[in-house]
C-alpha cells in the first residue's frame, strides 16, 4: 500500500500584536458593536497592518 499524504490543517494564522499602540477605541470605534462587526473590524485592522502570517 502507498502511504497516504497527510493533509495540512485548515486555517493556521499566526498573529503578532507586538509593538502595536492602537487602543480598542481606535480599532473598534466608540459605538456599540455586535460580535460579527467586531470580528470584521479586527480582521480589517490585522490585514491593514499586515500582522497576520499564514502558517
Amino acid at each position: 500500500m502507498a502511504a497516504k499524504k497527510k493533509k495540512k490543517a485548515f486555517g493556521g494564522y499566526a498573529i503578532n500584536f507586538a509593538g502595536q499602540k492602537a487602543t480598542l477605541e481606535e480599532v473598534f470605534g466608540k459605538a456599540a458593536l455586535v460580535p460579527s462587526q467586531m470580528t470584521k473590524k479586527l480582521w480589517a485592522f490585522i490585514k491593514g497592518k499586515k500582522l497576520g502570517k499564514k502558517g
